[in-house]
């Protein structure tokens, strides 16, 4: 580690994900600096382990200098769907390159040359300015989030229905972001994943059908696989997002109908060294909660 400080900043701490990395470095004794956008947010990260906060903005050129002051290491992952999301990215290399930071890991995506999807291609700028620069880079390309599936929890409950908005038996590669998150924490305070870019991805890619069935193996009931329209499916999030990144949501999904989402473990396995969680797992714990 740097001998200056042993301070990773952490972007988006108090979000649902950049939330589940803070806990696992303040698990290595790394002390977790947050950068949000506000007080309460902050308040938020320190119950997930944070010890300092910086307020701050990813398009605020002084206020990424001020957080990254002291700063061994930094975990990037940009807001979904952001129409700014690669220059955001890019500003935080170069902030981290004046700032003489050591090490950044930045949460990208599985697949980001498939620009087909502009939320995959709004990485690649990301990614190339990590090669480009002098930071001991570790870029992580996730799949699919199991944590997704708990948006459409309650209505399983309700309904006794799984339902997403492609062919039941569309297969998708999925990772516990959990997972993800140690993976991060491994780089940010070891030096074993220096330099690496990391396919993420649980074993198996379930279609809904089984899906469903271990659902209702978790739950002691049947549960069903159905189909839904994306504008339905999209209702209970349309408040969260603008008509444009609902748009980008619908063609990520328009290209699971036609190919699905492919992945592969081995990658996880290794860096984890251990096997990563699995969604019947995961599913057993959203059913016991």
């Amino acid at each position: 580690m740097n001998p200056r400080s042993n301070t990773i900043l952490v972007v988006g701490a108090s979000g649902r994900f950049a939330g589940l990395v803070v806990p696992e470095l303040a698990r290595r004794g790394a002390t977790v600096r947050a950068l949000t956008r506000d007080e309460a947010r902050g308040a938020l990260a320190r119950t997930l382990g944070a010890s300092e906060i910086a307020i701050g903005d990813l398009r605020d050129r002084e206020s990424l200098d001020r957080a990254m002051e002291g700063v061994n290491g930094i975990f990037h992952i940009g807001p979904a769907f952001a129409p700014d999301e690669a220059a955001m990215g890019v500003s935080m290399v170069e902030a981290a390159v004046r700032a003489g930071v050591r090490k950044f890991v930045f949460s990208s995506v599985i697949q980001p040359t498939n620009v087909r999807l502009k939320n995959h291609a709004a990485k690649i700028p990301v990614e190339d300015a990590l090669y480009s620069s002098p930071l001991e880079y570790t870029v992580l390309h996730p799949a699919n989030f199991m944590q997704n599936l708990r948006a459409g929890w309650a209505s399983v409950l309700a309904t006794g229905t799984f339902a997403e908005p492609f062919p039941a038996s569309t297969r998708i590669a999925r990772v516990d972001y959990r997972d993800v998150a140690e993976v991060a924490a491994i780089a940010l305070t070891e030096d074993r994943l220096a330099y690496a870019t990391l396919e993420l991805c649980a074993e198996g890619r379930h279609d809904r059908e089984e899906i469903a069935r271990m659902m209702s193996e978790a739950l002691g009931r049947p549960i069903i696989a159905g189909t839904i329209g994306f504008h339905e499916w999209a209702a209970p999030i349309r408040s969260k997002y603008s008509d444009h990144q609902l748009e980008l949501l619908a063609k990520v999904h328009a290209h699971y109908s036609d190919v699905g989402l492919g992945g592969n473990s081995l990658t996880l396995g290794a860096a984890l060294q251990r096997e990563p969680r699995n969604l019947e797992s995961f599913i057993r714990e959203l059913a016991q909660a």
